[in-house]
């Protein structure tokens, strides 16, 4: 008999370790899930993952997100939060095994982890106050008290065990437990808890889910009426049919998105406001999406750029934006620019998430078509693009200017306030410089001998493009074929037909703008005002 409860007892300490590391996994786990519904009550944004998420984006140094941008593309937001997930299942399988040995500190690990999600939560910049915190400590006290249960099964004696008499070890917390343990209540414990928080888990993000459909039931019904100034019909030829080109006009789809947002917020039109207000503003307005459709609508073609393009890089388009002029609206509320004396040199806009962006207040009422957009390409803004309303204009970096997803325009000056990236190490004021960039051929191409068609884009917003030239090799300079310009608000394309020849050659563009300026080949990075340098393909001519 003795012999009999030898064999069916499980050898001291050898499969503990693997289980409790497993069961610090499932805390992990239930303390996210639990947390999702209670984050779908309070905001989508209060989550653990993405308050931490959100935080950590804040804290990294810009040439870090440089890097994570010209690496991992409109990606980056995805590798962060699988990164973060990745983290918290090491921590969790350390502290699942700490906890094997000091069961309460195990435990209160997993507390630690809730705090910090906790105080990344209300320390946000669109936090709505200590409200937000629960998310991350309700999941958390779910999660320390599983993984105090589950160690529990792991140090107690089941109904096998040997008495603790026969083989026994001290833990942590000053007690002798057998060396046996309750297989069959941890394995009902631990398959109970995982099913129950994927439940749970499932029920928040349904949750979260609908609590956007109030927001997208209020972009499916906007009609968006027809501009009273209508963009002009393109240009014939203004877009080139070449295999490899851009097309002259990004489809929503397609268009770049860059910036900080993990989740990007789903904001009901019939509930939101846009405030002016601020030093210079003599009458503090508040408009209403529908205010804004009954006023005159303009049309335009813009071009956007990201100030993280590197040279040659992808974060350019084209879209045909529809909204209602910015200045006119300063203009209502009294705002004057710095030239005929206002007080303000800077406008700084805030988005529904906290973001803000400062933009040259001249740069804005100059004349330009400062837009705050409603539609994109024909149709409301998608939400990735800053549905209700952003803000675009045209011959400035996004990151000083096109700030989506808006609400709040502030009237201060540069000396004042310093907006998200400017504390960040990126400049105050950044128009966007001369660049053209090759389609096609793309790099390391095998064109075979004979002419082999170049193209690409070049742009210089509110300035124009008014050359392209393409060297291949060492020779010289030869002046590319322009497409007709649609405004100097918008990239124009180009090509050049090459008689190659057989053998490896590397191709190069550089553009000059309607101010005679030519494209510098010094090369930056771009951080802090813009990538420059010219843009090259090596070949090889079969």
């Amino acid at each position: 008999m003795r012999n009999e409860e030898k064999d069916r007892r499980v050898r001291p300490g050898w499969p503990r370790p693997a289980l409790a590391a497993l069961s610090g996994v499932l805390a992990g786990f239930t303390a996210l899930a639990v947390a999702e519904p209670v984050a779908a009550a309070v905001r989508p944004q209060s989550g653990p993952v993405i308050a931490v998420g959100g935080a950590s984006i804040d804290a990294t140094p810009a040439a870090v997100k440089d890097w994570a941008i010209r690496h991992f593309g409109t990606d980056d937001k995805l590798v962060l939060q699988l990164g973060i997930l990745a983290v918290l299942a090491l921590l969790a399988l350390a502290l699942g095994v700490l906890a094997l040995r000091y069961r309460r500190v195990g435990a209160a690990g997993v507390l630690l982890f809730g705090a910090v999600g906790a105080a990344a939560a209300v320390s946000r910049p669109d936090s709505t106050g200590p409200v937000d915190a629960l998310p991350s400590v309700v999941g958390a006290v779910a999660g320390a008290l599983l993984l105090y249960v589950l160690v529990g099964r792991l140090t107690a004696a089941g109904r096998s065990a040997t008495p603790a008499s026969d083989s026994a070890e001290e833990t942590g917390d000053g007690l002798s437990v057998p060396a046996g343990w309750d297989r069959r209540g941890f394995v009902l414990a631990a398959a109970s808890a995982a099913a129950a928080s994927a439940a749970v888990g499932t029920v928040g993000r349904t949750l979260t889910t609908s609590r956007g459909q109030d927001a997208i039931a209020s972009r499916e019904n906007i009609v968006l009426p027809s501009p009273r100034s209508p963009a002009r019909p393109l240009p014939g030829g203004a877009g080139l049919r070449i295999p490899g080109l851009s097309p002259f006009v990004t489809p929503n789809a397609e268009f770049y998105r860059v910036d900080t947002a993990l989740v990007v917020p789903r904001v009901d039109a019939t509930a939101w406001r846009l405030r002016i207000h601020g030093k210079g503003v003599q009458r503090p307005s508040s408009y209403s999406f529908d205010d804004l459709l009954r006023r005159e609508l303009v049309e335009r073609d813009i071009t956007l750029t990201c100030v993280s393009n590197e040279v040659g890089g992808p974060y350019v388009g084209t879209a045909r934006w529809t909204g209602v002029r910015l200045a006119d609206l300063l203009a209502e509320c009294g705002v004057k620019p710095p030239s005929r004396g206002g007080p303000a040199d800077q406008l700084v806009s805030r988005s529904v998430d906290g973001m803000t962006i400062g933009s040259p207040v001249e740069d804005v009422m100059d004349g330009r078509d400062a837009l705050l957009a409603l539609g994109m390409n024909g149709e409301p803004l998608p939400f990735d693009h800053g549905f209700p309303v952003r803000m675009v204009v045209p011959g400035l970096y996004g990151f000083v200017s096109a700030c989506k997803w808006i609400k709040d325009i502030e009237l201060t000056t540069f000396d004042s306030y310093d907006p998200y990236w400017v504390k960040r190490g990126w400049a105050r004021r950044a128009p966007v410089k001369t660049a053209a960039r090759i389609d096609t051929p793309k790099p390391f191409a095998r064109p075979r001998t004979g002419t082999v068609m170049i193209a690409g884009v070049a742009w210089a917003q509110h300035r124009g493009i008014d050359k392209v030239e393409v060297r291949v090799d060492d020779g010289p300079w030869q002046e590319a074929d322009l497409a007709a310009e649609d405004t100097r608000d918008t990239w124009r394309q180009w090509s050049f037909p090459w008689r190659s020849t057989k053998g490896g050659h590397t191709l190069t563009v550089r553009a000059t703008d309607r101010t005679g300026a030519v494209q510098t080949d010094r090369r930056a990075r771009t951080v802090p005002d813009g990538a420059s340098g010219w843009h090259s393909v090596v070949v090889t001519v079969d």
